[in-house]
């Protein structure tokens, strides 16, 4: 029995790279924040470059709050749009038709320290995922990844089977 050719590395990177693309296109408000996602294998990492319209406390000076808390939710909703498409992707099939991403249903956000005018990075850990509902776990931090400025959970409601265009 002949077994198929495998693709090409580059092929696979290129089409995962596309399907991330597309996934982050379909929320507007990460663009508008400059936020990033970079993957390795099928884990992304995000990253909120630095600009000075992020300091909500210019006499500390500090990230604000509610950009480091929508960085943090804004990375576990693409990371469970991730792992909803990962497998249909590496099982071979398209990806032109992305499902829905699912809705936050709440999130707690931790403060732990200030966030310093620089970069900052976060990683989600979905604790649990089933049909309906998923937990998450965000942790963002930024010089050194044992000492994380700010950390969430999230429950979130997963979409329907059925895809949207």
């Amino acid at each position: 029995m002949m077994r198929a050719k495998p693709e090409p590395v580059q092929v696979v990177k290129e089409r995962r790279d596309a399907a991330l693309a597309a996934l982050v296109a379909r929320v507007p408000y990460i663009t508008f924040m400059g936020f990033e996602f970079e993957r390795r294998g099928d884990e992304l990492t995000a990253i909120m470059p630095y600009r000075p319209d992020l300091i909500g406390n210019p006499t500390l000076p500090a990230l604000h709050g509610g950009a480091l808390a929508a960085f943090l939710e804004v990375t576990a909703i693409i990371s469970l749009g991730w792992s909803l498409i990962w497998p249909r992707m590496e099982a071979g099939e398209g990806v032109e038709v992305m499902p829905a991403l699912p809705k936050t249903i709440d999130i707690t956000v931790d403060y732990l320290r200030s966030g310093l005018p620089r970069d900052a990075y976060a990683r989600a850990e979905i604790t649990r995922a089933g049909r309906r509902y998923a937990s998450v776990r965000v942790e963002a931090w930024q010089d050194n990844r044992a000492r994380p400025t700010v950390q969430a959970m999230g429950h979130f409601l997963m979409p329907e089977l059925e895809v949207q265009p």
